[in-house]
């Protein structure tokens, strides 16, 4: 019971987190300077047409009306007509997204497999004194810009080897492995800052479970040093690195919108850049809800998982 009275709990919270950022999105536009029905006129700009199609969308009704025809009609998934593209929003956002989700599941998957493995033995090197080096190692890597570490991907396995041909992007729909064989080099750069995060948080969390009463009362026992970390340590270190996982999609995300710029990779993230420049308010304001919808529903799956993990999760106190 207390399990369905905990998922009910997450439901309505994301619920609710959608309608705000929904309401930011949309709200946050009004406050920017400047007119997007000037720029869907251009060269054709006139007081009297820019009235006439202020009438036509909807802008001179009260914020608070446009913003709930909005909502209707973006949960019905009308979401306008891109100003630039001259297409549905919908549409654009179909072609896009798949191009994001590759980068940032590939991006996850490099993460994981690498940070985990890479925590867990950083922990243990400490344990056995020799961790001083591999910590400033890791604080230099996190330090590293997305974009900066990217230009030298580019330029040196790019323009130096000839492994890729940076800017040449291939289409998803006419070769799936030239692809993703395209989006290696920008994985890696999205990737790597976020792996040194994820060995270090693994790192501490390993270290702090070092430090627990049961890790002595196994000693006072004779259990083997490789014993305890093998199966305490590393089990009860772990739990709380899924949760932490949860938050990493929000920095992929994040970094996928400079990465999709360097590598000139179409994807959701330089549709918004390019959006945002032309005052294309239909596509800024779906984007930024599909993108946080994302994270969102990532999290509220990995909080569910943890709660199975871990039944110490309660409703009134959430992760422990």
């Amino acid at each position: 019971m207390k399990s369905v009275l905990y998922i009910i709990r997450k439901i309505v919270s994301l619920i609710l987190t959608l309608l705000l950022v929904s309401v930011i999105a949309f709200f946050v536009y009004e406050i920017i300077p400047g007119d997007s029905v000037t720029a869907m006129l251009g060269t054709e700009y006139t007081e009297e047409r820019a009235e006439a199609l202020r009438e036509e969308l909807g802008y001179n009704k009260p914020i608070y009306e446009r913003y709930l025809i909005w909502l209707e009609n973006f949960v019905t998934g009308d979401m306008g007509e891109s100003v630039n593209y001259k297409m549905p929003v919908a549409d654009i956002i179909a072609d896009k997204l798949p191009v994001t989700l590759w980068l940032g599941l590939i991006s996850m998957l490099q993460i994981i497999i690498i940070s985990i493995p890479l925590g867990v033995w950083f922990a243990w090197r400490e344990h056995k004194g020799k961790g001083i080096f591999i910590e400033y190692f890791n604080q230099f890597v996190m330090s590293i810009p997305s974009f900066f570490l990217g230009i030298i991907i580019i330029y040196i396995f790019g323009n130096i080897l000839k492994l890729f041909t940076p800017g040449q992007y291939v289409d998803y729909k006419e070769n799936i492995v030239g692809f993703i064989l395209y989006l290696i080099p920008a994985t890696v750069t999205v990737a790597i800052s976020k792996i040194s995060m994820v060995a270090k948080f693994t790192r501490n969390s390993m270290v702090e479970q070092l430090q627990a009463d049961y890790v002595r009362t196994a000693r006072s026992k004779g259990a083997s040093e490789l014993r305890i970390f093998l199966h305490h340590i590393l089990r009860n270190g772990l739990t709380p690195v899924i949760t932490f996982l949860g938050m990493v999609v929000a920095e992929v995300m994040a970094g996928s919108i400079i990465v999709e710029q360097v590598f000139n990779i179409p994807g959701l993230g330089r549709t918004l850049v390019v959006a945002v420049g032309n005052r294309d308010l239909p596509i800024v304001q779906a984007i930024i809800v599909y993108m946080a919808a994302l994270v969102i529903i990532v999290n509220f799956f990995v909080d569910i998982v943890y709660k199975f993990i871990d039944p110490r999760i309660t409703i009134g106190m959430g992760r422990e």
